[in-house]
């Protein structure tokens, strides 16, 4: 089996949505990680070095919202791409993700292979990006 594309962490607190997600990366060769919610995803993070997160919103403890903003406040994390995948894609929560930093979003529902394309070119700027 050849090297996978790239490697992504999952947060969802949705058992059935996080594992859809994961299955689709998993079938396009992305190297999947998962995580139940924001603290989890903070708590990993460093461990599992992903090229991109996608990041439920509306999760407990922590939403996706205060995870991408500690993301981008910390160094060691601030250049990983994020996916806000969200059911609410109004202006301002177009607004609050650019001021936080998030690199593209997903609306829910969404179509699985506007997921895999939107983790693709997500994974391609990083490369690009750690390359030079």
């Amino acid at each position: 089996m050849g090297e996978a594309l790239a490697r992504v962490l999952v947060v969802d607190d949705n058992e059935v949505i996080r594992q859809l997600i994961a299955v689709n990366l998993q079938l396009e060769g992305f190297e999947v990680h998962q995580a139940v919610d924001g603290e989890d995803c903070l708590a990993r993070v460093g461990d599992i070095r992903p090229d991109v997160i996608t990041l439920d919103v509306m999760m407990p403890r922590l939403d996706g919202w205060v995870t991408a903003a500690r993301l981008r406040e910390d160094a060691a994390t601030r250049g990983m791409r994020v996916l806000l995948i969200t059911a609410r894609a109004q202006e301002d929560d177009i607004r609050r993700g650019q001021e936080i930093g998030v690199d593209a979003y997903l609306t829910k529902p969404f179509d699985p292979t506007e997921l895999i394309r939107l983790v693709r070119d997500l994974a391609r700027r990083d490369r690009a990006g750690s390359a030079g």
